[in-house]
């Protein structure tokens, strides 16, 4: 049963700022991790929510090599370095699922959200300030087209 937050999420999702998309994926996935944390007993699970965790750093990983990556080239490095502690981080607990471990990851995961989510933000209200002043050029019931009908 989807709820009406939810639907609105997945609006939102589809027509907003990409990086508010990427900051709800490490948002969920640091949740699945947490959830995993509160279930010691259940290996399955913890093994899950990493293996979800690390794949999402693995997309990331991969449009942040992509020469036509937009990200200035420290931010990309540092982000870089990030994923490559991300997959360390990854297969340590995959090989030795403890549940202590997974703190790290869901640190990382709710920092960079929150950054994401923060430039998210600025993008929409500079997108909708563009928009507005856009509006305002063209006066109220103004064609956007004129056609000479004159003969």
């Amino acid at each position: 049963m989807t709820t009406g937050y939810a639907k609105s999420q997945e609006a939102s999702l589809g027509s907003g700022p990409p990086q508010l998309t990427e900051s709800w994926a490490l948002t969920t996935a640091a949740r699945k991790m947490l959830e995993a944390k509160e279930r010691p007993d259940d290996i399955d699970g913890l093994t899950q929510a990493v293996r979800i965790n690390w794949r999402l750093w693995t997309i990331f990983q991969a449009e942040l090599i992509e020469p036509t990556s937009p990200m200035p080239a420290d931010i990309r490095s540092n982000l870089l370095s990030l994923a490559a502690f991300v997959d360390k981080q990854s297969t340590s607990i995959l090989g030795d699922p403890k549940p202590e471990k997974l703190d790290v990851l869901i640190n990382i995961n709710r920092q960079i959200a929150a950054g994401l989510a923060e430039s998210g933000r600025r993008q929409q209200e500079g997108d909708a300030a563009a928009r507005n002043a856009a509006q305002q050029q063209t006066p109220a019931g103004a064609a956007t087209t004129s056609r000479d009908t004159r003969a």
